[in-house]
């Protein structure tokens, strides 16, 4: 199933070099057989100089994961001396996960009417504006994604700031 996925993804890669697109990979690689790391990487590689627009594809994702990953590393270079307990900072956390040098989502769209983030970019959607709808991921129309913008073109971005704090 996932090297169908990946031969998809693939026929489509000269239309996302075209179009700007980087796209890259979040979640546990080394779960995925040589063949699917391979395509992956590929595919990263070919769309590496992508500038317009950031697809991330999350496979075998979970944020709980992808902590106690970045966990892990951060521990390992203070093991090693390269980096002593005061000197973490939030910036240590983000340049350790997963996500490392894609920006935090300002938008988040959950589909199928769930009211929770459900184990996606925790640290990340920390200040991100959250949108939830009964529709379903496949019937989630360009008219759907519309109106979510719409909403959101409309809020008034704080993060974690209150309002008069802003004022």
């Amino acid at each position: 199933l996932m090297e169908l996925f990946c031969k998809s993804v693939m026929d489509e890669t000269p239309e996302l070099v075209e179009q700007g697109v980087r796209v890259r990979m979040i979640g546990r690689r080394d779960r995925f057989s040589e063949k699917v790391r391979g395509h992956l990487a590929k595919i990263e590689g070919e769309t590496a100089a992508g500038d317009r627009l950031t697809l991330v594809l999350a496979f075998d994702y979970s944020s709980r994961d992808e902590i106690a990953t970045a966990v892990r590393r951060i521990a390992e270079r203070a093991a090693k001396g390269g980096l002593k307990p005061e000197e973490i900072t939030e910036d240590t956390v983000s340049e350790s996960l997963y996500t490392a040098g894609i920006p935090d989502p300002d938008f988040i769209i959950r589909t199928s009417g769930e009211q929770r983030i459900s184990n996606y970019l925790t640290f990340q959607s920390a200040y991100s504006e959250l949108y939830f709808t009964s529709t379903y991921w496949p019937d989630f129309t360009p008219e759907a994604l519309h109106r979510a913008l719409v909403e959101y073109a409309g809020r008034n971005r704080r993060f974690g700031l209150t309002q008069e704090q802003i004022q």
